[in-house]
């Protein structure tokens, strides 16, 4: 059975909406957390880990880190460009390793790491399905 050209090009249409509208979204969230790990980096705030110097040397190595690829991340994914997704896949990774291989260290904090994990899931559900859509065309 074959789909009409016009409800072809409608899925085709949604599919791209609701990746952009993840991505954008995504950016936004993303280089809001940079904006927070540059705030505890600068030392906005008093607190043991709310500045660089009075951090314990595992989170001198990972909140510069994160600070950088946070806002790249955001950035990419804003532009819908495709390193975008593979430094928030990078970044996830890191706290990914950070959270889940070293808690005595860093906290098990999973919601950063949650929240990653399923944006990521959203998004590689909707480029498979894009694929699988290119594909069938074809």
């Amino acid at each position: 059975m074959t789909i009409e050209p016009f409800k072809r090009d409608r899925e085709k249409t949604l599919n791209r909406t609701l990746t952009v509208c993840l991505c954008r979204i995504a950016g936004m969230a993303l280089f809001a957390m940079g904006l927070v790990y540059w705030v505890r980096l600068i030392g906005l705030f008093d607190g043991p880990l709310w500045r660089f110097d009075l951090m314990p040397v595992w989170w001198r190595f990972a909140a510069p880190t994160l600070a950088v690829l946070y806002p790249v991340a955001g950035i990419g994914l804003w532009l819908l460009a495709s390193w975008g997704s593979v430094i928030w896949v990078l970044l996830t990774l890191v706290e990914m390793v950070m959270h889940l291989g070293f808690p005595h260290l860093f906290g098990g904090e999973m919601l950063a790491v949650s929240l990653n994990l399923a944006g990521l899931g959203l998004l590689a559900m909707l480029r498979i399905v894009a694929f699988l859509e290119a594909r069938r065309q074809s």
